[in-house]
């Protein structure tokens, strides 16, 4: 049974809730209250009719309407009481409600706002500064001989066929991107991108999308779709658009109401594949045997089905804890914005978002093709594999630098690992796919990507320990097909384009 540790999401810390800015959606966002509210989905009828009595039932039980998406059968609510959920649980029409926030708003005395972890193991090293020199390549871009992973997945070569297509448009879930960056301004689709971190009010205003204080997003929108310009690195898939939609708040959480209004956004505005760096906090999983997160996790669940049945591919990191997902894993990280308690998380708990079925989940390689040290894994979990880094497993590149070079911000370059790395190649390849084939389902395109995969075996008597220490053990169930480790296998770009 494994332990928990966090290097994927937010910090532990509190923020302080956000002002009201100007939103688009339905209905406008409840002036928030003097005093502290905690912050609640609360589900009902998947319509808009039905979902009318439940937002009555939430007025009711002392509660205001947040947020309401009636093509979900979600409400999101702000209620003074801690004993909210459980008075509109007993209301007419109500299917179920839970705090999205463990009620941490509440705390009394509040807890102090703070930054954002250091997450060492993402963290961005090595910087480039904008206008530094690099070696041209075949590409024409000249940091792209360093960009070992293009190479691991044939992008480089499917690069000689296709750069993927204008008119598909990639959601980068995640903490913002640099629009003006000058690897990431062709591809920018400023018109479809969208700030989910006011309590899940969608807000279009630039300013709410744009990255604060986290590159993450930058870096990630980077390893799918930087340019093809002459300038710093190339993108899986270099031709297509990205659409920043943020879902990380100044202080790192990505609570549930920011995920549904991301995946709702996606679903009705053209995007054609997400990618989702993250888990969704404040819990590591969300347990379906406790009343409050069994609501929070059907909700995104709907949220993230009603994107798939509108034809959204969504992709999603597995996470840096070498976790073995298929089995039991003791918690002692949750709930991560206040104390912590311990807990066994089996099967009946969920990682959201990549454990919702449908959702296409990425572990992690390095250079060697072999499972990155820190990548989780499962054999019912894991989709498929791509490069996310590895800084043990070291490329015969000129900077010899294992970890994933991409953009970062005031329009520069670094360095990070993580399955937070890899999950955007899958999504890169996934464009690629949907541009060769635009009249193909979310659900062929997804069988497509796994058909591709190239296989990769289990180690040798099944164990893998890359440092001979124990420290990173890991079992890998599968035999010959790896599964247990790479899913389906490690993705191929060039036979995306085929």
């Amino acid at each position: 049974m494994r332990k928990r540790s966090r290097f994927l999401g937010a910090a532990a810390v509190m923020a302080c809730a956000a002002g009201l800015v100007s939103s688009v959606g339905a209905p406008a966002a409840a002036a928030q209250a003097d005093g502290p509210e905690a912050h609640f989905v609360v589900l009902g009828p998947q319509n808009a009719e039905g979902l009318s009595r439940v937002e009555q039932a939430v007025r009711d039980a002392g509660g205001t309407i947040v947020q309401s998406w009636p093509q979900i059968g979600v409400i999101v609510a702000a209620s003074p009481s801690a004993d909210f959920a459980s008075v509109v649980r007993t209301k007419p029409g109500v299917q179920g409600a839970g705090a999205t926030q463990n009620l941490a708003e509440l705390a009394q005395p509040a807890l102090a706002a703070g930054g954002l972890e250091s997450r060492a193991l993402e963290a961005t090293t090595d910087v480039v500064a904008a206008g530094a020199p690099g070696t041209e390549s075949a590409s024409g871009d000249p940091m792209s001989v360093s960009q070992w992973n293009l190479r691991a997945i044939g992008a480089d070569e499917a690069h000689k066929i296709s750069g993927g297509s204008a008119d598909v448009l990639v959601g980068v879930l995640d903490s913002g991107i640099e629009a003006s960056h000058p690897d990431l301004a062709p591809n920018v689709d400023a018109a479809n991108s969208v700030g989910c971190t006011d309590r899940g009010v969608p807000n279009t205003d630039p300013a709410a999308w744009a990255p604060t204080t986290s590159d993450h997003g930058t870096h990630v929108a980077g390893i799918i779709g930087a340019a093809r310009n002459g300038v710093g690195v190339v993108g899986v898939a270099p031709d297509v658009k990205m659409a920043s939609i943020k879902v990380v708040n100044d202080a790192g959480y990505i609570y549930p109401e920011y995920a549904i209004c991301g995946f709702v956004w996606a679903a009705e505005h053209g995007v054609s594949v997400t990618n989702s760096s993250y888990f969704i906090d404040p819990w590591y999983l969300w347990c379906h045997d406790d009343v409050d997160q069994h609501a929070v996790a059907v909700a995104v669940t709907r949220a993230i089905d009603y994107s798939a049945r509108r034809g959204v591919v969504n992709v999603a990191a597995l996470g840096n804890s070498n976790w073995d997902l298929s089995h039991t894993i003791l918690d002692e990280g949750s709930p991560n914005n206040g104390t912590p308690v311990t807990r066994e998380a089996g099967n009946q708990c969920v990682k959201l978002p990549a454990e919702v079925r449908g959702v296409v989940g990425v572990s992690s390689t390095g250079v060697e093709n072999r499972k990155s040290f820190f990548s989780n894994y499962g054999i019912s979990e894991t989709q498929v594999a791509a490069p996310g880094g590895d800084s043990r497993q070291i490329p015969d590149t000129p900077d010899a630098n294992g970890r994933i070079l991409s953009t970062v911000f005031n329009g520069g370059w670094g360095y990070k690992q993580g399955t937070s790395m890899a999950a955007p190649h899958a999504a890169g390849v996934v464009a690629l796919i949907r541009s060769t084939h635009p009249d193909w389902s979310a659900n062929r395109t997804i069988v497509e990507l796994q058909r591709d995969a190239d296989r990769i075996a289990c180690p040798a008597g099944k164990v893998y320990d890359p440092d001979g220490t124990g420290a990173w053990l890991a079992t890998c169930q599968g035999g010959t097909s790896g599964r247990g480790f790479y899913g389906s296998g490690l993705i191929d770009a060039l036979d995306a384009v085929r």
